[in-house]
């Protein structure tokens, strides 16, 4: 059963709550619109995946101000007593708008649509980046991990590397989501059912007088899981012979050998693997695993395949919990649109920069992607205003929103349609039932198969269109005309 009932309300940035004292001092209860959204793909990546939506929703369920919240608030002199008063009854009251967990996504694309009054919304920015961002980080990471195996099991084995119980407990959790076959977190099995991966230590074998006895009563005591650490010593000439010896005398004993094999955890794991192999195939043992771990990434088991490494069972630890080589998602809360309390349409917001990559798309938006209809394929994503209507049976041109001379036609009848974001929160109310997470595992191990194989490559991987809507695209030119006609003033 998931983790639930955590009060993470304080899990903010100090001008949250200042910014939230200026909205209230001047009466302002306009509704708004922030779109959570990221720029570009980590690790280098031609997508990344979405996670984290089920501790948002928690998040969101028990966000409230305590009694010892608000007199640490007020020892801070900052805040006047009527906000205070304000913090005490606080409860959220808007909706929220999101593209499940596991579904593949791109850059620009609103991960997280909050409509609520502007002090409720301003005060979800901190905590829902720090979810969705660390999350979709390492699920990210972890597809690519999944993806270089080509078919093998990964497990997650990066506890004890993670930066500190929450990245290790909710990192393990996302990488199961991306497709890791279980984790060692002990903790993150129980919270949401994942399977539970392990051998023993290096310590276990060193406990015992010598090896083989050592490798004997672990058998014993798991026979149905009998996967032995050869590399203490030496492993062609100690670890492999006392395993395949061991092996041999359970099958001798007439025990069934269900799961068996070998890990290696150093060395030259392909030269290692290689002849690990031979040895054990040449004693019968053909369908013993070799189980391989030791600072593994996506791009040394990438290689280590490439030089017929026999190694079939991956154990990837520090650079998965850590996504090493890109450290952060980049994802951003921004405000897009703002109405009054009395009005039926929301206004477009637009924040402008030198920076081309940081000017936002304005709008209430949905996003809604279009599929190859004769290979399931995504042909291109299209961040539309909300109501707008597409028809599968008529012509759309794509263009890069960027590059607008880049397009391309989808043909009528050639493609279908399908709207990524849900409603999470409905007035204050949680519409949204989570799956389970090995649900959501098989989820997206789906929308993994939607991609193109050299969307997937791990370098160099190919563009996916998202573009926006003509709507959309002439409201934003609009605003930045607008912009540029004002700085001429």
């Amino acid at each position: 059963m998931a983790e639930t009932g955590r009060n993470l309300t304080l899990l903010t940035d100090l001008y949250e709550l200042t910014m939230m004292q200026g909205y209230f001092n001047d009466n302002n209860d306009d509704i708004v619109v922030f779109d959570a959204f990221y720029r570009e793909n980590p690790c280098g990546n031609g997508y990344a995946i979405a996670a984290g939506l089920e501790q948002v929703v928690d998040y969101i369920k028990n966000l409230r101000f305590t009694y010892e919240d608000v007199e640490y608030l007020r020892s801070l002199n900052l805040f006047t007593e009527d906000f205070l008063k304000f913090l005490s009854s606080y409860h959220f009251s808007g909706s929220i708008y999101a593209i499940p967990e596991g579904t593949v996504v791109f850059p620009r694309e609103p991960l997280v649509k909050v409509v609520a009054p502007i002090m409720e919304a301003q005060l979800l920015e901190a905590a829902l980046l720090n979810i969705i961002n660390h999350q979709s980080l390492i699920a990210t990471k972890a597809a690519r991990v999944v993806h270089a195996a080509a078919g093998d099991g990964v497990m997650e084995f990066g506890l004890r590397r993670a930066q500190g119980p929450d990245a290790g407990l909710y990192g393990a959790r996302a990488a199961v989501i991306a497709g890791c076959v279980g984790t060692s977190c002990v903790l993150t099995g129980e919270n949401w059912g994942v399977p539970l991966k392990g051998t023993h230590a290096h310590s276990w074998v060193m406990s015992f007088p010598d090896e083989y006895t050592a490798f004997k009563k672990y058998s014993e005591l798991y026979p149905e899981a009998c996967l032995l650490l050869v590399d203490t010593y030496d492993t062609l000439h100690s670890g492999v012979p006392n395993a395949i010896k061991v092996f041999k005398e359970m099958r001798a004993a007439g025990k069934e050998l269900k799961f068996y094999g070998i890990r290696l955890d150093s060395g030259d794991l392909t030269y290692l693997s290689k002849e690990a192999r031979k040895m054990l195939d040449a004693e019968g043992f053909t369908d013993a695993v070799i189980s391989g771990s030791s600072d593994l990434d996506e791009y040394l088991i990438t290689s280590m395949k490439q030089e017929g490494c026999k190694i079939t069972s991956w154990g990837v630890g520090t650079n998965l919990i850590t996504s090493k080589d890109c450290p952060s998602f980049g994802g951003v809360y921004k405000l897009v649109a703002q109405k009054k309390k009395d009005e039926e349409e929301f206004t477009p917001k637009i924040k402008i920069s030198e920076n081309t990559a940081k000017i936002t798309n304005p709008g209430n938006k949905t996003i809604f992607r279009f599929y190859d209809k004769s290979s399931g394929k995504i042909k291109a994503d299209l961040i539309a205003l909300v109501g707008e209507e597409f028809d599968e049976n008529k012509d759309l041109v794509i263009y890069d929103p960027v590059d607008t001379w880049k397009k391309t036609t989808l043909e009528a009848g050639s493609f279908k349609i399908r709207e990524l974001m849900v409603p999470v929160f409905e007035n204050g109310i949680c519409v949204y039932d989570c799956p389970e997470v090995m649900d959501i595992q098989k989820y997206c191990n789906s929308e993994k198969d939607t991609l193109w194989e050299e969307t997937k490559r791990l370098v160099n991987p190919s563009k996916v269109y998202v573009d926006l809507s003509d709507k959309l695209y002439d409201i934003k030119t609009e605003l930045l005309n607008k912009a540029k006609q004002n700085a001429v003033k």
